[in-house]
């Protein structure tokens, strides 16, 4: 083999290894390495930053946790009512009605309402109506019973007007009793007792105890 065959052999492979040691240009690789250039230090810095401020973010945790409120079971034995309305009807199927500001259940399983300014209209027999208000009072809704204390007043749609410091309803029979001193007006002139009974809807009443009642003379028409 000649010198000069040799030699072009020799710079053939050279230039083959060349080629094999020196891969092509990837341009995706080399934006990779430019992105990996920018994301590392800033994920750096950001750990840097949270280790720094954890023991703030962990101690705002414990002071601000947001959980279940803590209740007291009392509290939500106890229903309240605001502007509370009961209605219902009598043992005849005539309506009434009870109204009060507010309306506070004893306990989650009692039938009594505690009541504040309760108000009660109730229709009679004859198709006249009495209506009843006082301070405060206790609703029994079962039995239909309204006990009623301070400042009880009772006013018929005739005329009469009745007052004293507490009183009982049976709205369901329609009876009432009070066994505190009572003073009434009307059309027949005043009257004082030291209570009173209220008998089948108000179709008799009697006064009890000591009473005193002062009887106007009628009025003759046009004079």
């Amino acid at each position: 083999m000649s010198d000069a065959a040799s030699e072009g052999r020799r710079q053939g492979f050279e230039q083959l290894s060349f080629r094999r040691e020196r891969p092509a240009f990837n341009p995706l690789y080399g934006r990779f390495v430019s992105l990996i250039k920018i994301v590392l230090p800033t994920i750096a810095t950001a750990l840097i930053v949270l280790v720094a401020v954890w023991p703030h973010l962990n101690e705002q945790k414990k002071r601000f946790q947001i959980g279940p409120a803590q209740i007291d079971p009392s509290d939500a034995e106890n229903l309240r009512m605001v502007n509370a309305r009961y209605t219902g009807v009598d043992d005849s199927r005539r309506p009434f009605s009870v109204t009060a500001n507010s309306a506070d259940q004893l306990d989650g399983q009692s039938t009594l309402v505690k009541l504040d300014a309760p108000k009660a209209d109730v229709l009679l027999g004859d198709s006249t109506w009495v209506a009843l208000t006082a301070n405060k009072g206790v609703f029994d809704r079962e039995k239909q019973i309204l006990e009623l204390s301070g400042g009880v007043n009772l006013f018929h749609d005739s005329g009469y007007e009745f007052s004293t410091s507490s009183a009982i309803f049976d709205l369901a029979a329609g009876d009432a009793t009070g066994t505190e001193k009572v003073e009434g007006q009307g059309p027949f002139g005043r009257l004082r007792a030291e209570g009173f009974r209220v008998y089948n809807r108000g179709q008799r009443v009697e006064f009890t105890g000591k009473a005193k009642m002062l009887i106007l003379p009628k009025k003759d028409d046009g004079k």
